[in-house]
């Protein structure tokens, strides 16, 4: 039990920390999908950037796959097969994490993510800052942390430099950005150490899902 309890904060307007949402038994649901989706097709793997760089997480998708920059109804960077589908559920998981980030229910209900991104960090792993504008639509995007804490940084909309709102997430966090800070850079420095991470299930590392409306056809 924390000794001073965390509280939702707004990092930047429309972008809002939510600690401990997840409680520990819908963590370990998440860990167990995430487990099985892993080993669809081809697997997870390390996506290879156009300059020939090997991103440090390992991803996968489900409803879409994403490659550098674009999506595709396939692993076009794999075998060509055809991607999971994006479950119901975790998109009912979506819209109630919007409705608590943004405490607007009528919003919420609205939300239709289509997308689901899943990183893998293992503990050398690292994101850079980047935005999400891959998507043609500008909906929410909704962030779930499983696992290992990490440094978590978000930045302005106009470029990668300072100011930035850093903030550690640690396992059960939700994180929701949309609104001005839609395409807010940001990116995850470094993972953290931790004395004490709950038993979900997740051996060792971070696991990171993101939600996503992609606004495709």
């Amino acid at each position: 039990m924390e000794l001073i309890p965390r509280e939702r904060r707004v990092l930047a307007p429309g972008a809002v920390h939510v600690p401990d949402w997840l409680d520990l038994e819908r963590q370990r649901e998440l860990v167990r999908a995430c487990r099985a989706w892993a080993v669809e097709g081809p697997g997870i793997r390390a996506t290879v950037l156009p300059n020939g760089g090997v991103m440090s997480v390992k991803s996968f998708g489900l409803g879409w796959h994403w490659l550098p920059y674009r999506y595709s109804r396939t692993r076009d960077d794999q075998d060509g097969s055809p991607v999971t589908a994006f479950p119901e559920w975790l998109g009912d998981l979506g819209r109630e994490a919007v409705a608590t980030a943004y405490d607007d229910a009528e919003r919420a209900a609205s939300y239709r993510p289509d997308i689901a991104l899943v990183n893998y960090y293992d503990a050398a792993a690292k994101m850079g800052l980047h935005q999400d504008k891959d998507e043609k639509v500008l909906d929410p995007v909704v962030s779930l942390s499983i696992g290992a804490p990490c440094l978590f940084r978000l930045g302005g909309t106009a470029n990668r430099g300072k100011p930035w709102a850093d903030v550690e997430l640690r396992s059960g966090d939700l994180v929701v950005f949309g609104d001005e800070s839609r395409l807010a850079y940001h990116g995850v420095p470094k993972l953290l150490p931790a004395l004490d991470v709950p038993d979900t299930g997740l051996t060792s590392g971070r696991l990171n899902i993101t939600l996503r409306v992609s606004g495709l056809a």
